[in-house]
């Protein structure tokens, strides 16, 4: 079943938990929230989003509603424990691509739960049409980096001193991406 026909919320269990998916809308945005920031600092140093920040969380919501971002989030109990989304754009010469951002709670890992929610996402990407997903992140963050190579991707790009971490020291970013034309391993 493609992420378009199907109905949600869907229910499934992922390791011997019982966890709820379903699109993320404007409502969600103090689940969001409150899942973000209960996130360790190392997981949220990255994030193309200050956590911290009201109006950029607003933002974020925003591009929800607008369409811009489509977003999926994994509930247990009423609680958000993981998201996956894809951040598209109307550019002509680029709409053809999505950034992908993906994020599991420490408590939820390593029981295939962020692999269920990119099988989801990359349906949608599908159905979509997108050609490209890409994702980029720290040279230093690499369980991040092995994650998306089991999930398909390949590195296309480093960029040299490109960010600054947390001590203010410049590092690599790297740039990952799937093409969606091939087989999507998953």
């Amino acid at each position: 079943m493609t992420a378009a026909s199907r109905t949600y919320p869907w229910e499934s269990l992922v390791g011997e938990r019982l966890v709820t998916f379903r699109l993320m809308n404007s409502a969600d945005k103090g689940l969001f929230t409150d899942f973000i920031r209960s996130l360790p600092e190392r997981d949220n140093y990255y994030l193309m989003l200050d956590m911290h920040n009201d109006r950029s969380i607003d933002s974020w919501v925003r591009r929800v509603e607008s369409g811009h971002a489509v977003s999926l989030i994994a509930t247990e109990r009423e609680h958000m424990i993981g998201f996956c989304d894809l951040h598209v754009t109307d550019v002509p010469w680029i709409r053809h691509t999505a950034e992908i951002h993906l994020n599991v709670s420490s408590a939820h890992r390593g029981m295939g739960l962020g692999r269920t929610l990119a099988n989801e996402i990359f349906s949608i990407a599908r159905e979509r049409g997108l050609e490209k997903i890409w994702t980029r992140m720290a040279a230093s963050q690499e369980p991040a980096q092995s994650v998306f190579q089991r999930l398909g991707f390949h590195t296309e790009a480093l960029l040299s001193d490109f960010v600054k971490n947390a001590d203010g020291r410049t590092e690599d970013l790297v740039i990952m991406s799937y093409d969606a034309g091939r087989y999507w391993g998953l």
